[in-house]
Formats: structure tokens, sequence, C-alpha cells
């Protein structure tokens, strides 16, 4: 039976398309997390969600029979083709039953709508932009998704390498386990509390209760921190603003501190606790309210997180901040009680930050890789 691909929006379109994953991925418990569906839906929202002030999208859905087999985003993403002077389209929430020519046909139809509006690369998955999720999972399949980061079956890649994909950038995530790597050395506080002595930095808690005015100091850290990345760019206060409120809720506060100097924000850890450990028990996706419930008892009990924001001002990357970084976060898990944390994403090509991890001890856990095709 032929497979049919139809564009689908409006609220019903929407829905529909955020529903495919159940239909896909549900036979996949401990492995697959299902998202929150309104968080889903945020993520499309060409009205709500300020990403969409300067970029376009369209959905599609994949069937056969009328029963639904796959689906895709195609994104035209109009701040980066303006930051990097090019013309590459974006493709994501690529979901997609172990069938090349399902693959073949939504890949197709997200190509030509790139095309049509002279595009001359498509890549991803981003969802639905590398400031947001992205990759897809090509390493570490049986470890479980941390929150806000994808998770996909194996065979997804083939589908892709399959239809002529090839690497454009792996992201690396990392375990670091209170127990393990952040159970520092004695040489390690010493060097720290020199560098520390000698830098002027002082470590402060962040501000929850005031997150907007701690939101605007991590934005300009971001956007120059994150400067020289590959893909990277720069949202803008409302774009960012918008994640900022996503996260408030989830922010583990004890956990997520600040570096001043003479009171200037120069360095950031900003860390979420792990709501994929309550997703889990939330089938659904919906938010029913015992499932509010469980939320609010569950997750101030979470003590593994994801270290969601990790950087310094480019002018103090090469102080000597990371063992300052390192020693903060294990004196502060020891007292809270926190497990440890998954660093990620890291741009395999970021050595300035995989270096000193590696050198902690640190391995590789998960990888997700970013593909492109010419159109």
């Amino acid at each position: 039976m032929t497979v049919t691909v139809r564009e689908v929006s409006g609220r019903s379109g929407t829905a529909r398309f955020v529903d495919v994953p159940w239909t896909i991925l549900a036979d996949r418990p401990g492995t697959w997390v299902p998202p929150l569906r309104a968080m889903v839906r945020d993520a499309l929202d060409p009205r709500r969600n300020p990403f969409y002030r300067n970029a376009s999208r369209a959905l599609f859905v994949a069937e056969r029979g009328g029963r639904p087999l796959g689906r895709i985003a195609a994104v035209e993403n109009r701040s980066h083709n303006r930051h990097h002077d090019d013309r590459v389209g974006f493709f994501g929430f690529f979901e997609c039953v172990d069938d090349g020519e399902v693959a073949d046909a939504l890949l197709q139809r997200a190509e030509a709508w790139l095309g049509e509006r002279g595009l001359e690369v498509s890549r991803g998955p981003v969802h639905p932009s590398l400031n947001h999720e992205a990759g897809l999972l090509i390493g570490g399949f049986a470890q479980p998704p941390a929150i806000m980061t994808p998770w996909n079956p194996p065979y997804y890649a083939a589908l892709l390498e399959g239809a002529g994909y090839a690497k454009a950038q792996d992201l690396l995530a990392y375990s670091i386990e209170a127990e393990g790597a952040l159970a520092l050395p004695e040489r390690l506080r010493r060097l720290a509390e020199r560098t520390m002595e000698r830098s002027g930095v002082r470590f402060r808690q962040l501000d929850v209760d005031d997150l907007e005015a701690e939101a605007r100091k991590a934005l300009t850290l971001y956007n120059d921190a994150w400067s020289d990345n590959w893909g990277f760019v720069p949202p803008d206060w409302e774009e960012f603003w918008h994640t900022a409120r996503d996260l408030k809720q989830v922010i583990a506060e004890d956990f997520s501190f600040a570096a001043e100097v003479d009171g200037e924000m120069v360095g950031v850890m900003m860390v979420a606790r792990d709501i994929n450990r309550v997703l889990v028990d939330i089938p659904s996706g919906r938010l029913w309210p015992w499932d509010i419930a469980k939320l609010l008892t569950r997750l101030p009990k979470v003590r593994w997180g994801r270290i969601v924001l990790l950087g310094f001002r480019r002018d103090y990357r090469n102080r000597g901040l990371f063992p300052l970084f390192a020693y903060e976060a294990a004196r502060r898990a020891r007292e809270i009680g926190f497990e440890g944390a998954e660093a990620s994403w890291i741009l395999e090509d970021n050595e300035a930050l995989r270096a000193p991890l590696e050198a902690m001890g640190l391995q590789v856990h998960k990888r997700w890789r970013i593909y492109e095709r010419a159109i």
C-alpha cells in the first residue's frame, strides 16, 4: 500500500502530529520517556513561541491505510541564515517506523518544502533549533534520556543514512556522579582554593525567585561564551526568557551557581532536575490532576539532574576556572545529597570543555548526531 505524506496544520493537525510517537514508540517502556504533550505543542506553536518570529515551519505526517507511520517538521530558521550567511534549512521532530520507504517519503517532503524557500541544505534533527533539543541518538541507547534530550530507536540512523544523509557534527554527554568524578581528591581542593584566591572569583547560588534578572545576566554570558561554537545562533531576550521560564520549576537551585568577579558574572552552571524520572510514570504525556500532584510531590525529591548551561566568559576561559567549578559542584553535591548530573550536550570538537572532563576520568556515555544533505 502506498505511503501518503500529508501536511497538517491547525489545532487538530498539530494534535495528530504530536500524537505520532505514542503509536511508534509506546512499546519501548524504560527507554523512551513520553514527553509532556503541552511542551511539544509549545515547541511547535508559531503564535506563542518567540522562536518563530524569525522562523517558519511545516508539519508532515506519513500514513499508510490511514495509520500514522511517521512525522517530520521542516524549519526555515532565518536567524541562522542571517547569522551564518548561508542557506541551510532544518528538519526535526522526526519519528518513523523501521521502513526506508516511509523515511524517504518524509525526508523528501521536508526537503521539497525547504527547497521551495531557496534553501540548499537539509540539516537535523533539531527540535526546532540548536538552542533547543537536537540530535539523533547513535550511542547510549541503554541509558534513560535526561530532561530535554532526545531518545530514538537505533534504526533511525540507518534510515537517515539510507536516504543519503551524512554526519555534520556529533553532540556528547558525560555522566558526572557524586561518588565518582565529583568525589574530588585533596590536591584538586587545594588547587581550587589557590585559584580562587588568585582570581578573585566568588560563587553564589542562582536566585530563582528573581529569575528574570538572573536570566538577563546569563543570556549575555551565553551569547559571549558560545559565540564560537559550531552552528550557534544567539537567541534574543524573548526566546531565551521563554525557555528560562519553562525551566523555572525544574531548576535545582541549590546545585546551580554563578561565578562572579567584582560583582560581574563570568561563569555559570545551571542544573535542571531530571523530570524524566517522574514523567516515565506518566505514559500518556497528559497532565491530569493526579499527575500534577505526582510531579509536585516527586520532582523535589529527584537527586539527579542535567547540566543545561555551563560556560565561562571568553576572557576567563584560560584562567584555570574549571577546577574551581568542579570543586564548587562537588561541595554542593555533598551538602545537599545530590547524586550527580549529565553534562550534555557538548560539541565533539569542543576540546576546551571535553579535555578537563576527560581529565577527571569521565567518558562519553551518550552520543547524538546532526546529519545533513544537499537538497
